[in-house]
């Protein structure tokens, strides 16, 4: 297709059609016997016609204009949209994975109810929790599922005020909704000058009715917060549990645990951290670890191991009940699996280590360019803002836009939500320094242009095949079937 090519959606023609297949010479009963009258269609759906061969190019056209890690640098922050290992996806075919069914008997299951029992266990030690479920399907599930936890170990207790969540307000927007959709009432704890979690501010909301703290550490902003022992003392100290965000751990692996910081329960998003690629939907998982003292109330069942072999244990009186229909989403845990032994101890240190390296890497290379918020040493993602260019009338989405021109999918843009016309990268550790020189003189480049030519910037993009949108028309008055 050639540049800005407009593309054309309505093929359809009249009575054209793919092919024609023979009829059919096996009996068959009368649709009439098959389907009730009411649920008959009186008339032919409204379908398109179509020649196979337009139906074929048309898709393969769509499929080379999208955008994937296998296809380019794709920087957004907070995602860890990383290069995935192939291999990892070969394990996850293997016929003894991929062909089970979900209602096999354990016995004829064993190496998979291994393969599950032993990422559980690698999960604890990475975490320093003490057990693991794996059903959560994704990240915020997992959320839902430690709030869920906190409020079933408050309630076992009879400590039934503990109706208040405290969550920093740099949190991902999953966190507060989660919390509220387990039932607690949101608190919002504001951030200090560094980033971090405003002590003072946090003694303030402590109280008899807290159920717990969500936190993530390094946090969106991309920072460490050095205060972390004693947060999680406070929280402790006033009967609250403490909730680790696992969505940055790319950031600490085989580094720092969240259980020795004083975490009591995880997530961790196997489709971020440990191979699994993601985004457009899925798929994802998102297995929630534990402290012993939280483990009976784990999400039933859990495989255990007997005698006779591996099982899934039901009898489990105090568990919050299934969160997900059958054991997980069992691919993603596969190629967690693999790339965990592919990498080993030393190798997922040296992951965590990449990661914050090539995130320091573009700090330092963009920061006369664009404003810091916070001035100090960030782990595996940088926050920007734009504030600078916004002054001179172009805002971070026209950056945004510009950037596509350069061949590169944006980074997040105005989130998180406290930092004005923020723009947050995380190159991941998959990246090598040619493709960080390259994207960090893009932004340099652009950052020039907003002043030489700011309307170049104000109206791109120029190079893609649909321009600019109307994004509050395309959001409200969405075409998503054929009509």
């Amino acid at each position: 297709m050639k540049q800005n090519e407009p593309l054309i959606f309505e093929m359809s023609r009249t009575e054209r059609q793919s092919s024609l297949f023979p009829a059919c010479d096996v009996p068959v009963q009368p649709l009439e016997q098959l389907i009730p009258a009411p649920f008959l269609r009186e008339t032919p759906p409204a379908l398109p016609e179509v020649a196979e061969v337009d139906v074929v190019r048309h898709y393969t056209r769509l499929s080379q204009m999208n955008y994937g890690v296998d296809a380019g640098f794709y920087p957004l922050g907070s995602c860890t949209m990383k290069y995935n290992p192939k291999i990892n996806e070969q394990a996850a075919q293997l016929a003894g994975f991929e062909k089970i069914h979900p209602y096999q008997p354990a016995e004829t299951v064993q190496g998979c109810l291994r393969l599950m029992a032993e990422t559980g266990q690698m999960l604890c030690a990475i975490t320093g929790m003490d057990r693991f479920t794996l059903q959560p399907a994704a990240g915020a599930q997992g959320e839902l599922t430690g709030m869920m936890i906190i409020r079933a170990y408050h309630e076992h207790r009879g400590d039934n005020s503990r109706r208040k969540m405290i969550v920093p307000d740099s949190a991902h927007g999953t966190n507060p909704a989660s919390a509220a959709m387990a039932g607690f009432e949101v608190v919002e704890v504001r951030s200090d000058a560094q980033g971090g979690v405003d002590i003072e501010a946090l003694r303030g909301l402590l109280g008899p009715d807290t159920a717990g703290l969500m936190l993530t550490n390094p946090n969106t902003l991309g920072l460490f917060d050095a205060q972390i022992a004693e947060i999680a003392g406070l929280v402790h100290a006033a009967g609250g549990l403490l909730y680790y965000d696992g969505a940055n751990a790319n950031a600490i692996l085989g580094i720092a645990r969240p259980g020795d910081m004083g975490f009591d329960l995880v997530h961790l998003n196997l489709h971020k951290t440990f191979s699994t690629p993601h985004g457009g939907g899925g798929p994802g998982s998102g297995p929630v670890g534990v402290k012993a003292g939280l483990a009976p109330f784990l999400p039933a069942p859990l495989v255990a191991k007997n005698e006779a072999g591996y099982y899934l244990d039901y009898d489990r009186p105090l568990s919050i009940g299934r969160v997900k229909a059958f054991y997980g989403n069992f691919a993603v845990i596969v190629r967690a699996y693999a790339y965990i032994r592919s990498n080993g101890a030393g190798g997922l240190r040296q992951v965590a280590e990449a990661a914050v390296l090539n995130a320091n890497y573009l700090r330092a290379r963009l920061s006369q360019a664009y404003d810091m918020p916070f001035q100090r040493t960030c782990m595996h993602e940088v926050v920007f803002s734009a504030l600078r260019q916004k002054a001179g009338g172009v805002s971070m989405l026209d950056i945004a836009k510009r950037l596509l021109d350069y061949g590169y999918h944006p980074p997040t843009i105005y989130f998180p939500l406290i930092v004005k016309e923020a723009m947050m990268i995380e190159p991941t550790e998959t990246e090598t320094r040619e493709t960080l020189d390259q994207f960090a003189d893009a932004l340099l480049k652009i950052a020039e242009e907003v002043e030489t030519d700011p309307d170049l910037v104000r109206q791109a993009p120029h190079l893609t095949a649909i321009t600019r949108l109307d994004e509050a028309k395309a959001a409200r008055q969405a075409r998503l079937r054929y009509e």
